[in-house]
């Protein structure tokens, strides 16, 4: 049940370009985190001119007012598949919704599974986890 948000800059991405991001972060996590169709919880943040700051150049890199800051909460998952998941989001951003690796940085936000509940989720007790997550998605989690 991982929950995502996206901050961005007001203004700069409209109800179209949101929904084809909230797409394709979506086929990135269930090619990577093996999540279910139906699990896709996506929150937009706009912020106001003047109230989301960055540099012009980051880690040697120019950035506009399209960067935009990703932040996945999910359950613990090891390093390789993280760097998966940054890897598939970043094709997957430009192939959908044609966002740049320039115009996206990524965090994400661990939390035990027990922290996580939802009507109609079904847990499975020997994993912890949704009982609809596939077996090449528990190997990746701690």
């Amino acid at each position: 049940m991982p929950l995502t948000s996206i901050d961005i800059h007001e203004g700069v991405y409209n109800t179209q370009q949101r929904q084809a991001i909230s797409n394709a972060l979506h086929q990135a996590m269930k090619d990577e985190l093996g999540i279910p169709e139906d699990d896709r919880l996506h929150v937009f943040y706009e912020h106001p001119e003047g109230t989301m700051l960055h540099d012009d150049v980051i880690f040697g890199v120019p950035r506009t007012e399209r960067l935009m800051f990703v932040t996945f909460s999910f359950n613990n998952r090891d390093a390789a598949t993280k760097q998966k998941l940054f890897s598939a989001a970043i094709e997957r951003l430009r192939e959908i919704a044609d966002v740049g690796p320039d115009e996206v940085m990524f965090r994400v936000i661990e939390t035990e599974s027990a922290n996580w509940w939802g009507s109609g989720r079904v847990v499975d007790h020997a994993t912890g986890y949704d009982e609809r997550m596939t077996s090449k998605a528990l190997r990746g989690m701690r």
